[in-house]
């Protein structure tokens, strides 16, 4: 027969028992008053993320905000790189403008194409003149009396020409530029271009001159936007067949 102190211990340890097993079962089991969420569980798709919203559209004053600017490769070959260093340059002398090498510090990208070529033009120039003169002239007479007859005659001709002539041929190279440049912001979103064309100027040649170009125009539409035009700024393209 069981003693009653161990028969007590023997209840205490499979009470203690019980209240451990259903500890243990409360744990396993979520409440479902504080369900259990997980960041992972959420397709990213569904996360907000900050940004502009999706019906936002880019203003022509969003050009007025552009201080900094950075200018990308136009490319890798010769007249590529001699054009994108004018650019700078003209974008420099605005004074309007700041040009920035860090990517990350610009307000704006500006992106570009430039195209270079040379061609021949032939000129030929003639003048000719010629003069001519012609005279001539003739003389009969016949006489006679008792069987004798005697009789003279005389005649003349004269003719003169003169010719000159004048002519030359020669060649002129002919040096044309075209550029089409556009600025984009950090959103990726195209705010401004312009396309600009040059066969040299009085005292610079073609490329210096449609850099030229590009940045004038640039400086113009801003002005037109400080002046409280609203309408977006074009720059259509604008051949230029003169010298300056």
């Amino acid at each position: 027969m069981m003693k009653p102190a161990r028969a007590e211990w023997v209840v205490r340890n499979m009470i203690a028992a019980l209240l451990f097993t259903h500890l243990l079962l409360q744990t396993a089991q979520p409440s479902p008053q504080a369900p259990q969420h997980s960041s992972a569980a959420v397709p990213a798709s569904a996360q907000i993320k900050p940004g502009r919203d999706k019906d936002e559209e880019v203003t022509p004053g969003a050009l007025l905000k552009v201080r900094r600017i950075f200018v990308e490769s136009f490319g890798d070959d010769i007249i590529s790189k001699e054009m994108q260093s004018m650019i700078i340059t003209s974008l420099v002398n605005s004074k309007r403008f700041k040009v920035t090498e860090n990517r990350d510090h610009a307000d704006a990208i500006l992106k570009g194409v430039a195209l270079e070529k040379t061609s021949q033009e032939l000129h030929a120039y003639g003048e000719g003149t010629s003069v001519g003169g012609a005279s001539g002239g003739s003389h009969a007479e016949i006489s006679g009396s008792g069987g004798n007859v005697s009789g003279s005659s005389g005649g003349g001709f004269v003719a003169r020409h003169l010719g000159t002539s004048d002519s030359s041929v020669n060649t002129e190279t002919i040096d044309s530029a075209r550029i089409a440049i556009r600025l984009v912001n950090t959103d990726g979103d195209v705010i401004w271009t312009t396309t600009q064309e040059s066969k040299g100027a009085k005292y610079k040649g073609a490329s210096a001159d449609v850099a030229d170009k590009c940045i004038k125009q640039l400086l113009h539409d801003v002005a037109k936007l400080e002046d409280g035009d609203s309408s977006p700024p074009t720059a259509p393209s604008r051949p230029d067949a003169s010298h300056h």
